[in-house]
């Protein structure tokens, strides 16, 4: 197939450009040119901005688009457009987030979304990141009725994650020693290798499969104590786990998320995975993810910033903290 990428040098869009190659599909990535420019010098490269420089795109023909840097309506809505009479598939990537009350247990794709006061706003934050998704879905449905794949992930993790909301926990673990670890340990979490979310959506597209799916995983049920056990085996070290009340971080002001991934008080992340695995959906290991992403994470150097996670003065003053109160 002939595949147009919209962005495929960062994360997702390199282990979709990486799944399609190997695939053996014609590839063609269109983005500014900014990041990572040395990356697959065997596609084709178009350059321009979505934001009102898309001539290059004018003109062509594929036989499918993935969209995986969509975050304003607006935006989205002139590719989509503009791509309507180019391709015969649309492939969105969107998020959970889409969802009006994305904490809801067991949430699938008949949930509704969520809503702006305002759906002309292009301010991006944590409150609105979600129904802009919502809205950049609905731009693409009404562009290509009948031929859009919707594609609502949970949190993305594995090797090239620029976030750092999964790589701290390998990262840290692998260093043993005391690990805050935050509130419940028997709470669920979710998240999806992108290199499974890659390869999933090549093979949605080769059957031209349509709609919105969830992509969360891992395949069963996990809680954050086992989650963190499995980096603890994987890694091989010594770390022993404190478990620190989410009264007790919401009292120093951990900022949830950011400063301990995959941590949000009293939520618990429960997308229904039922119609993605129907639709084939397969997993690897989580093993597999935790070697390979720290394999990767020791590529980088030691000074890095990094985007995640507690520094180590950070985390010995909590432990500390935490010692007395408990």
């Amino acid at each position: 197939m002939k595949l147009l990428v919209l962005g495929g040098t960062i994360f997702v869009g390199r282990h979709l450009v990486d799944a399609a190659l190997v695939a053996g599909h014609d590839i063609t990535l269109f983005n500014r040119g900014r990041h990572h420019a040395d990356l697959f010098p065997e596609v084709k490269k178009l350059h321009g901005d979505r934001d009102g420089h898309l001539e290059a795109l004018r003109g062509k023909r594929w036989d499918a688009v993935i969209d995986t840097c969509g975050y304003l309506p607006r935006v989205v809505r002139d590719s989509a457009e503009l791509l309507a009479d180019a391709v015969d598939h649309y492939t969105f990537i969107s998020s959970v987030s889409a969802y009006a009350n994305p904490d809801e247990p067991n949430l699938d794709e008949s949930a509704p979304v969520g809503r702006l006061d305002d759906p002309t706003s292009e301010d991006v934050n944590g409150e609105t990141y979600g129904p802009l998704k919502a809205l950049c879905e609905e731009a693409v449905e009404r562009a290509l009725p009948g031929r859009a794949l919707l594609i609502r992930p949970g949190l993305i993790v594995g090797p090239h994650d620029p976030s750092d909301r999964f790589t701290y926990w390998p990262h840290r673990i692998s260093q043993g020693g005391d690990v805050l670890a935050p509130g419940r340990p028997e709470r669920e979490v979710q998240f999806i290798d992108a290199r499974d979310l890659a390869e999933w959506t090549l093979r949605a597209i080769e059957s031209h499969l349509t709609g919105r799916f969830n992509l969360v995983g891992p395949e069963q049920p996990l809680t954050m104590l086992a989650f963190l056990e499995a980096c603890r085996a994987t890694t091989g070290s010594d770390a022993r786990f404190v478990w620190a009340d989410e009264d007790f971080l919401a009292r120093q002001g951990i900022q949830p998320y950011s400063e301990l991934p995959l941590w949000i008080p009293g939520v618990h992340d429960t997308a229904s995975r039922r119609k993605a695995i129907g639709a084939a959906l397969t997993y690897r290991l989580l093993e597999e993810t935790i070697s390979d992403t720290l394999a990767w994470d020791r590529t980088r150097p030691e000074t890095i910033k990094r985007h995640a996670g507690l520094s180590p003065t950070r985390e010995r003053n909590l432990l500390k903290l935490w010692k007395v109160e408990c």
